[in-house]
């Protein structure tokens, strides 16, 4: 009794530690200048393409990008800010819009924004989750310079009109901060599968002790297709 006692206990313990992936955390590129995140979520987007200085006319390809925001500082006293974008179609699509207190006071005048920097990031995000949450009548429209560089417009439609909310610059990443991003991607979902499996193992280990005729069921029942949303939370 007294053995199964320890079993159950040893076991609870790995199912609680097995599952820790802030240390993946850590080893994400991204943080690596003390940044920390302040908001990541994926997004529909409207991707366009530029061709010289002419202005895409027609409808872009919707995509779902992963939009990262990170800031430095303490909350609601920011010092700079960074919007990272990615693609799980595309593990070579990386961008980003940096900002500092002296640079967004530039984007504050030509837009005519009224908040400081410290309210910029959350209006970021107000934007943004309206296009989640309404996409018919917010959108995200990315365009996509020959030059490297790209503007994130924010839309709303008023039916009769469509009004730019507001409008990021971006970059296009270099070779060795893309190659960072594509192997911490890598690496993560490669340790998270390791960090799964063994918990898988635990569960049996545990399932077997307390109801082995039920683990047998369980080895004999097909698994079901894991959906694109459980797969898409891996990155």
């Amino acid at each position: 009794m007294a053995d199964h006692l320890l079993s159950d206990r040893a076991l609870a313990a790995t199912l609680q530690s097995s599952m820790d992936f802030s240390q993946l955390e850590e080893m994400d590129p991204s943080l690596a200048e003390g940044h920390r995140i302040f908001y990541e979520r994926e997004v529909p987007f409207e991707l366009r393409s530029a061709d010289g200085v002419e202005e895409p006319q027609e409808v872009g390809a919707l995509e779902a990008i992963k939009v990262k925001i990170l800031c430095i500082g303490e909350d609601n006293a920011y010092t700079a800010m960074r919007v990272e974008l990615s693609s799980e179609s595309n593990l070579f699509f990386h961008y980003t819009h940096d900002l500092d207190d002296s640079s967004f006071r530039t984007l504050q005048e030509g837009q005519k924004l009224m908040v400081d920097f410290a309210e910029y990031p959350g209006v970021i995000v107000r934007n943004l989750n309206h296009c989640i949450k309404e996409p018919h009548s917010h959108l995200a429209v990315f365009v996509m310079m020959r030059d490297g560089s790209a503007r994130l417009d924010f839309i709303q439609n008023m039916e009769y009109k469509f009004v730019e909310l507001l409008s990021l610059n971006f970059l296009s990443s270099p070779e060795d901060v893309v190659r960072q991003q594509i192997s911490y991607r890598y690496n993560a979902i490669k340790s998270r599968l390791a960090l799964m499996q063994a918990r898988l193992a635990d569960v049996n280990a545990l399932v077997k002790i307390k109801n082995p005729s039920l683990l047998l069921q369980l080895q004999k029942t097909p698994p079901k297709p894991a959906s694109k949303k459980m797969w898409g939370g891996l990155i």
